[in-house]
């Protein structure tokens, strides 16, 4: 059986693969940014122990994307998020992080908290 510590990581190993696998593609622009992000949260806010996701909109990069090109949209791509995410399983909390390393969206391992 899975210790409280490892289903609390397996589950957010889950969240973050629905929320990069749901999203990444989705069209967005510098005035959609803002709700797209909070439309993120609350949707994987809905997943059982999942406590709190903060997404932050890269809208600089955004915003460089969109001066290289004739559309007033791009696609969603990690390279545009910073997310954070509590996960509570049992008496366990796990904190993650999305960010860019290099040019990979890397999906980490913050703290986990008995």
């Amino acid at each position: 059986m899975p210790t409280d510590a490892e289903q609390a990581c397996f589950e957010a190993g889950i969240k973050f693969g629905s929320l990069y696998h749901q999203f990444a593609g989705t069209p967005v622009s510098l005035t959609s940014a803002e709700s797209l992000g909070r439309a993120m949260e609350e949707s994987i806010e809905n997943q059982p122990h999942c406590v709190d996701v903060d997404v932050e909109m890269r809208t600089d990069r955004i915003a460089a994307e969109l001066a290289e090109q004739s559309a007033d949209y791009t696609e969603l791509t990690g390279r545009f998020l910073d997310v954070e995410m509590r996960i509570e399983y049992a008496d366990v909390g796990v904190r993650t992080r999305m960010e860019m390393e290099g040019d990979y969206p890397r999906m980490k391992l913050v703290a986990v908290e008995e």
